[in-house]
């Protein structure tokens, strides 16, 4: 692969990385969007076999798709940052480095996993896991599907499953009902939010739920759920479990940008602390493909140096803000699922470490130097985020590369060092 120069480089292609190369491309500015899925549209907007994307992003995808100034670059990882402006990235085809003026950082969020008993069997994934799965062909007709945890998503992949002609055998949400009550309540203020949670009202919804084990022998066979203050067994065959979204940081971090709330802090302007650098979407704070859209805009305006257009969606933007508070409020994470797990339940699957072990640590590097907790493929990204979680450990910086690589791409990352 070769290398590249752009004005503009979008890190992530969904909906806000989208948003800000359609306002980037305004200037005539050259843009560049970088993204690890094989089409854009990142999670929300995932494309897949037999697949109807909702005409929002069918309106996006063809309008980016359009401009002779933006290039996407799609099914590449980005591997390092160095020098004053360069990225390093790895495709299918080798590797490539990116020289850019201003960049803008629209990496998403990623699922929380909580580890309970039995959440390494074959059937147990991520709640977003399977929704990415049926979207990409997984065939799950007749399959009684469990799906918990928390948040909207937990609707969302429901009606997916339903839709693929699975079986919702329940849909246990951990809030309490007078949290979503509360929510409930004012989603007027967003009547589009109202109707599409009319539109995924679910008869197995049951809140003040939550998974206490799975159960199997050599897959899933059935899981224990407490029901407010019951106890109930259902047999299943697979389960969708996913505890809300965190925002993908690691780039921002390696960067140096600033971190606020365990996400990349930006001003009104969608400005890093960095200059030339500016961030939207998700990673900045979860909050849904409304906000991506509108912070993505106005990333994109203002990197290019066009402000009016940026102000004029100030308004529009802060509206899905107040919006991602309520949901945050809303689904805010019993302390009681941090006791789920037992000693013996692994909390690093890639490494086959246990949560008992890890508990002796006192940090993330700490435990994995003393147990190669986080050394494996995901590279930590779900074990130390669950480890944050249940222990309250902080943040620590990244190191390169940010993902498993080829050795030819270390190679040229330590040539392009030595010669920086």
């Amino acid at each position: 692969m070769s290398n590249l120069t752009c004005d503009v480089l979008i890190i992530g292609g969904g909906p806000a990385g989208l948003a800000a190369a359609r306002a980037a491309a305004q200037s005539g500015q050259s843009v560049l969007v970088l993204d690890d899925n094989p089409r854009p549209g990142g999670q929300i907007w995932r494309d897949g076999p037999g697949v109807i994307l909702p005409v929002l992003a069918q309106q996006y995808r063809q309008a980016v798709e359009a401009l002779n100034n933006v290039t996407l670059l799609n099914a590449v990882k980005i591997v390092a940052h160095y020098g004053p402006q360069q990225i390093l990235y790895e495709g299918a085809l080798g590797s490539g480095l990116v020289d850019y003026q201003r960049l803008i950082l629209c990496c998403g969020a990623r699922e929380l996993l909580l580890p309970f008993p039995g959440w390494t069997l074959p059937g147990v994934t991520g709640a977003g896991g399977l929704q990415a799965q049926i979207k990409q062909g997984l065939q799950i007709k007749g399959e009684r599907v469990v799906i918990a945890g928390s948040g909207p998503l937990l609707l969302a992949v429901a009606n997916n499953v339903a839709k693929a002609g699975g079986e919702v055998v329940v849909l246990a949400e951990q809030a309490s009902v007078l949290r979503l009550a509360g929510f409930a309540g004012g989603l007027w203020r967003w009547p589009t939010k109202l109707r599409q949670s009319l539109t995924l009202l679910n008869r197995r919804y049951r809140p003040d739920s939550y998974v206490l084990e799975a159960l199997g022998e050599q897959r899933l066979e059935a899981v224990r759920v407490r029901q407010g203050r019951r106890v109930v067994t259902l047999p299943c065959d697979r389960l969708a479990c996913g505890f809300g979204l965190v925002a993908n940081i690691e780039l921002a971090m390696l960067l140096g940008c600033r971190i606020f709330n365990h996400a990349v802090a930006v001003d009104e302007q969608q400005q890093t602390s960095l200059p030339q650098i500016y961030a939207a979407g998700d990673c900045t704070g979860v909050g849904g493909s409304e906000l991506a859209l509108a912070e993505g805009a106005i990333a994109g305006y203002v990197a290019t140096g066009n402000r009016e257009q940026a102000q004029a969606l100030l308004a529009q933007r802060d509206k899905w803000r107040h919006f991602a508070g309520a949901v945050e409020r809303a689904f805010m994470l019993n302390p009681a699922l941090k006791a789920l797990s037992m000693p013996d339940t692994l909390l690093c699957r890639c490494e086959d470490v246990p949560l008992g072990q890890v508990r002796e640590f006192s940090g993330w590097s700490a435990a994995k130097l003393g147990s190669r907790c986080g050394m494996g493929a995901c590279q930590g990204k779900i074990c130390a985020t669950a480890a944050r979680h249940l222990f309250g450990w902080p943040l620590e910086a990244p190191r390169i590369p940010l993902t498993p690589a080829r050795t030819e791409t270390l190679v040229r990352l330590g040539r392009a060092e030595s010669d920086g």
